[in-house]
């Protein structure tokens, strides 16, 4: 890999998501040559991702190119390459363009999506963790839309129109909000000659109830919107197996089904070559210390998604959402400067702001230490803190803009098939 030789250290982060870039925008004072790798050239705003496959937004009011969410960094060298495997020994990255030293490591690799090692469902059902993913996604639902409004055979219009969501997690839920609310507002104006009543959405989930990780309050109120919209939910449901035209469920009942989004787990996206100890094989995470330092390795880092951590608090580690990888980008930040002036490190702590998930137009559930509340006021909530946490002023703006549109016309304007999905290609 081509980078101007330093007398510096040279510190290297692998990933530009929350936790990365979180990291690097605290760095400017740093005296170190600072070098981020990342398979994409943006940041991805992924708690949005949903309205980019639903058509709410196009996929540039949530992305922003890394070179200018860091580009008051001085020092500072961006590349796209993917990381092949690390060799501590040697304190080298391998990556597709290139081998790399480093003084210092960061991975901040974030999650890849799960699918518990059954091979027919990741070839054939729908992830949604990039921004590729959530366009094909999209594309699929409007080209099965197009096939059902010149389908004559009705069995075979209802698979097209069967839309079944695998996960009652945030995603599972805002997804399957979303694709409600396209069926009410837009979708009988699209599909003038359409039947739109015979779009089915389901919502399959394994637990007890909705929403998991969030209060009971929370999910109940979830699942209230969601069947007022027309979502059937399914507890204690877990999708088997997908071929592409058929869902079976556990317990061997069968579908038609020819849009079927996995949104039901995710796995820790590791690099190959730290040694065993320091994976947390289950969950494909790295076991760090208070100070985000990987078991084992005193100059290699971990936080965000890929980084398991142990407290009091957390005895199952922080959970993989957007505030513990920006809030420990932030900390390792300080600790990085305490490090290289030979101060002693500071424990990491999470402070839990809260979690929310909306589910359509004025309904949104919102889950804070000391209250919880739903509705209107909810979803407004929601809107703000997201519309806060976008990077980049152009964005908040179009996003702003895409909202108020969306919310005055009962339209979404980004029904667009750019690039036509084939799950053969």
């Amino acid at each position: 890999m081509n980078l101007p030789q330093t007398d510096k250290k040279r510190l290297v982060i692998i990933g530009g998501g929350f936790a990365g870039i979180s990291l690097a925008k605290k760095l400017k004072d740093l005296n170190v040559q600072l070098v981020m790798i990342d398979k994409h050239n943006y940041h991805t705003f992924q708690p949005l991702l949903y309205q980019v496959s639903t058509s709410g937004l196009e996929p540039d009011s949530i992305a922003y190119p890394i070179r200018k969410v860091l580009k008051r960094l001085s020092n500072f060298h961006f590349r796209l390459a993917e990381v092949e495997r690390i060799d501590a020994d040697m304190q080298k990255v391998y990556t597709s363009i290139g081998d790399l030293t480093y003084d210092y490591l960061v991975i901040a690799t974030g999650t890849k999506t799960n699918f518990f090692g059954n091979q027919d469902l990741a070839k054939n059902a729908m992830p949604m963790k990039n921004v590729p993913q959530a366009l094909n996604i999209r594309s699929l639902m409007l080209q099965n839309f197009e096939k059902a409004d010149d389908c004559e055979r009705l069995e075979e219009r209802k698979a097209l129109l069967n839309f079944c969501i695998v996960g009652g997690g945030p995603t599972g839920v805002e997804l399957s909000g979303a694709l409600a609310e396209l069926k009410r507002n837009v979708f009988p104006k699209d599909y003038r000659h359409l039947n739109v009543e015979e779009m089915q959405i389901h919502l399959f989930e394994g637990a007890e109830r909705i929403l998991p990780p969030m209060s009971e309050h929370a999910s109940k109120k979830a699942s209230d919107f969601l069947q007022e919209l027309g979502v059937q939910i399914h507890l204690k449901t877990l999708v088997k197996d997908y071929d592409g035209e058929t869902v079976t469920l556990n317990d061997d009942t069968t579908m038609r089904c020819k849009n079927l989004v996995w949104a039901a787990g995710v796995t820790g996206a590791s690099i190959p070559g730290l040694s065993g100890q320091a994976l947390v094989e289950k969950l494909n995470r790295f076991k760090v210390d208070r100070y985000n330092r990987i078991e084992g390795y005193p100059n290699i880092f971990a936080i965000g998604d890929i980084a398991y951590m142990e407290t009091d608090a957390f005895k199952k580690g922080h959970p993989q959402v957007a505030q513990p990888a920006i809030q420990q980008g932030e900390h390792l930040a300080k600790n990085l400067y305490r490090l290289l002036e030979g101060k002693n490190l500071e424990p990491f702590t999470y402070n839990d702001k809260g979690t929310m998930a909306t589910v359509g137009r004025n309904r949104a559930v919102v889950d804070l230490s000391k209250v919880k509340f739903s509705g209107f006021l909810a979803w407004f909530v929601w809107m703000f803190v997201h519309l806060m946490a976008l990077v980049g002023f152009r964005n908040r703006v179009i996003v702003f803009f895409n909202w108020a549109y969306n919310y005055i016309n009962y339209d979404k304007a980004a029904r667009l098939i750019v690039r036509p999905f084939n799950h053969k290609t």
